[in-house]
């Protein structure tokens, strides 16, 4: 599973106006680094992470696995030069090649916040990047990546497309193609072009895209030499490895060496990169010494490709580019891959911008749509009262739809006496096996915390009835499931391949969730490909209804690579504060 752990710091205020002065005319500065090795200690490597950066201030993003690191932060190059020494006195970070480069200090604004250099954050993930959003059964080998050309070297290869080096570094007269892996937003203001090869931009939203897209295109790589780049490099080593696990014909893939960056470095005039490199920390992009601009506005096609307005479509929120003329209040733009898609129209004047802004415009085109699931003796009007404030806080992201469930409980009262007025029907999505029809009845006993583990019956009748849920007020990108309701879910996911065309749904989130028995007895642990958030209480004891330890088991029975835990300190609730509610939209919005 997914092991998080976020830091939040702040960049320190001095009191003193002289000593402030001076600390902020000394230099920033920018490191990104990564490397893939085997960690034998996360504890470890968490706590030299934790110490380094929080002593030394620096801000930005720490990603951590058993596979290696990824780091994106900022500080005064004083700083970043201190930690890269540290780093090095550790055989782990051996090779590894330190990407360091001065700029000006961000300010607090949107941008810094977006890219994460207001706050540090480390986390101990599953993959460095995300390769796919449910990763295959077995990984490519990262040993198995494309050879590293430098800098110079790629270049030479550009300038002498007539000869070109295979596996073993030779030359070998084979067709070239350039293969950016980066994704559309960033490909927009800068790539590599040679008269000669053809760049082959996959037009991606998100690098877990990619491998869906090597997949449809393996035609136009197979038998050629393909030269891959990125940003920084890390992106390559995982989707080159992939593109050479297909076999015969993929051999010859080579990745640029530090990326991006390092070509720059080593070419300032561009080379055979035109226009600039998109980065994610608060420069947003870097150019070469010719400044050439190569983007242009989403609206009038005017030469432009600065991003720091942070506009963005509004249906599957990619980055856009909209020139200051063109720009309005609200993000009401549709980027390219909407419109090819058929989501969108983008409006043709400024005038069609307003009608569209003032118009009663649909704008649940681009939220997602999640069936949700009460719990045991619940029903769908209380559930949706419960889940108000969730709602609420995701609403320009999901739309959120309540059913109840098909088994109708009994009516238990806490005095023989039965209340006046009407009460509302209480229901299940699974039942005891002595379950009968509905009557009245007077509690006998205290509330059985352990009661769900006798529901072992009606889950036909159960499937039967969110099958046609799902053709009648479908169709549904996610379910979310409540304690029982959760379970059902699960047992839905463990289905998911048999009902394809009947209930299909792209992820699933289980709130306070149980392992359905016997449903999902026989199920071996990480046997379910869905993707899934799995939100539970971290404390034993707090969640009276459903023990600790056994959403945790549910969790289990999930891929580790689709699978996502947020582990909260209340009881049997969702939590809609920060930082949970955070997570929640940031597992939702992979699917936008």
């Amino acid at each position: 599973m997914s092991r998080r752990k976020t830091l939040m710091g702040t960049s320190s205020c001095g009191g003193d106006g002289e000593k402030q002065r001076i600390e902020d005319e000394e230099q920033y500065g920018v490191l990104l680094y990564y490397k893939y090795t085997s960690v034998p200690d996360l504890d470890e490597l968490v706590s030299f992470y934790e110490s380094s950066c929080n002593s030394l201030g620096l801000l930005g993003r720490v990603r951590l696995s058993t596979h290696g690191v990824n780091v994106t932060v900022g500080g005064k190059l004083t700083a970043l030069e201190e930690h890269i020494a540290a780093a090095k006195s550790n055989c782990l970070f051996e090779g590894t090649d330190f990407k360091l480069a001065p700029c000006h200090h961000p300010s607090n604004d949107k941008v810094s916040q977006e890219c994460g250099f207001t706050s540090l954050s480390i986390r101990v993930v599953e993959e460095l990047v995300t390769f796919s959003h449910c990763p295959p059964l077995k990984s490519p080998e990262i040993s198995n990546a494309g050879k590293h050309l430098s800098a110079a070297e790629f270049h030479s290869v550009l300038q002498s497309a007539n000869g070109h080096p295979d596996g073993d570094g030779k030359s070998e007269n084979k067709e070239l193609v350039l293969l950016d892996a980066r994704n559309l937003y960033e490909t927009r203001i800068g790539k590599f072009e040679s008269e000669n090869v053809e760049t082959l931009d996959p037009e991606i939203r998100q690098y877990s895209d990619l491998p869906t897209w090597i997949d449809q295109n393996a035609e136009k790589l197979k038998g050629k030499n393909v030269l891959m780049y990125c940003t920084g490099g890390i992106r390559c080593e995982m989707a080159s490895a992939y593109i050479r696990s297909k076999g015969a014909g993929f051999e010859n893939t080579f990745q640029l060496y530090g990326g991006i960056q390092r070509y720059l470095e080593q070419f300032p005039s561009g080379g055979f990169f035109k226009g600039k490199n998109f980065v994610f920390d608060h420069r947003i992009s870097v150019g070469s010494s010719k400044e050439d601009i190569t983007g242009s506005c989403l609206l009038c096609n005017s030469t432009f490709d600065d991003y720091s307005p942070r506009c963005r479509c509004r249906l599957c929120r990619m980055l856009v580019l909209v020139c200051n003329h063109c720009q309005v209040k609200g993000d009401i733009y549709v980027c390219e891959l909407c419109r090819k898609h058929g989501k969108g129209e983008v409006p043709s004047s400024l005038n069609t911008l307003n009608q569209l802004s003032e118009s009663n415009g649909d704008d649940t085109r681009r939220k997602l749509r999640i069936l949700c699931l009460h719990g045991f003796r619940q029903n769908a009007s209380g559930f949706k009262g419960r889940t108000g404030s969730l709602a609420k806080k995701l609403k320009n992201i999901a739309e959120l739809v309540f059913i109840d469930a098909p088994h109708e409980l009994q009516f238990i009262y806490q005095t023989a006496t039965p209340p006046s007025g009407t009460c509302n029907k209480k229901f299940a999505w699974l039942v005891s096996p002595d379950f009968d029809k509905p009557s009245e009845t007077v509690a006998q006993c205290q509330f059985d915390p352990l009661q769900y583990q006798t529901q072992t019956e009606g889950f036909d009748k159960s499937l039967a009835y969110l099958k046609r849920a799902f053709a009648e007020k479908g169709p549904f990108d996610g379910v979310l499931g409540f304690s029982q309701g959760a379970a059902m879910a699960a047992a839905v996911c463990g289905k998911q391949e048999q009902l394809v065309g009947e209930i299909d749904f792209r992820f699933c989130v289980l709130c306070s969730g149980f392992t359905p028995w016997p449903l999902l007895e026989k199920r071996e642990q990480g046997s379910i490909k869905c993707p899934s958030l799995h939100i539970f209480g971290s404390q034993p004891g707090k969640d009276r209804q459903i023990v600790t330890q056994a959403s945790s088991d549910l969790a289990g029975l999930f891929d580790d690579g689709c699978a996502t835990i947020i582990e909260h300190d209340f009881g049997h609730i969702i939590p809609t504060k920060s930082p949970y509610i955070d997570e929640i939209k940031a597992f939702l919005n992979q699917f936008v």
